[in-house]
């Protein structure tokens, strides 16, 4: 979708960045961010076959409805068939309960892919940067969250594009939540306006948004509110 009209005339000048935008808390509060930075956001999604494809809803709802947003695209690829994840593959349960080690939640190479195709439109647009919502304190240990994954890619991506080896031109990998505890980063976006209740971040919400509350996206969630001492807006069914 495209926000694009009435916006300034001097628009060719802002500064573009590209979202990786899921339509959950800590993307949502990533967008708010960026918005907050001085930067034209351009919204990406995936529908990668998702067992809660209510986030994208979500997604949709919110790009819509904020001034920020220029554009928002939603990509298909088929994670689900590689399989190898419970967020991808019906046959394996989502864990409802904390596990040791990397969770069966995990999406082989995601963010990789995602900031691949990420770069990608950010060479198109001339955004200088990509804005990811990874956190490596109250999260579920995905080694593609961790700040050496986002260095390395970064100078993966100084290498990969024509604007980079033609003109020196190089794409900032923007990750404001890294450091922030589940508490730090909904303090944050209440700070920045953001409305958690339009937020979908479950595993296994249902068609209407309503969260589960047992799996570990939730109990994440509902810490981080706990803990930053404000309302939880979550929907549970």
């Amino acid at each position: 979708m495209n926000h694009s009209d009435g916006r300034p005339a001097d628009n060719a000048t802002r500064r573009r960045a590209v979202v990786l935008f899921s339509g959950g808390l800590d993307s949502t509060t990533c967008l708010a961010q960026a918005a907050a930075d001085g930067y034209d956001c351009y919204a990406l999604s995936f529908d990668y076959g998702q067992r809660h494809t209510a986030e994208l809803a979500a997604a949709r709802r919110i790009a819509a409805n904020d001034p920020a947003v220029v554009e928002h695209k939603c990509v298909t690829l088929d994670f689900d068939g590689m399989g190898g994840s419970a967020l991808t593959d019906a046959t394996i349960a989502v864990p409802e309960t904390p596990t040791d080690g990397i969770p069966s939640t995990y999406v082989p190479a995601r963010n990789t892919v995602f900031l691949s195709v990420a770069l990608g439109w950010a060479e198109v647009l001339g955004a200088e940067s990509i804005y990811i919502g990874v956190n490596a304190v109250d999260y579920s240990g995905y080694p593609d969250c961790r700040p050496a994954f986002i260095r390395a890619f970064e100078q993966l991506a100084s290498l990969a594009t024509r604007a980079a080896v033609e003109q020196g031109v190089r794409v900032r990998i923007r990750t404001p939540l890294i450091d922030d505890s589940k508490a730090e980063i909904v303090t944050r976006g209440t700070a920045l306006g953001v409305d958690y209740a339009q937020t979908v971040t479950c595993y296994q919400a249902d068609d209407d948004g309503r969260a589960c509350g047992r799996c570990e996206a939730c109990r994440l969630r509902r810490n981080g509110f706990e803990q930053a001492g404000l309302a939880d807006p979550t929907r549970y069914r």
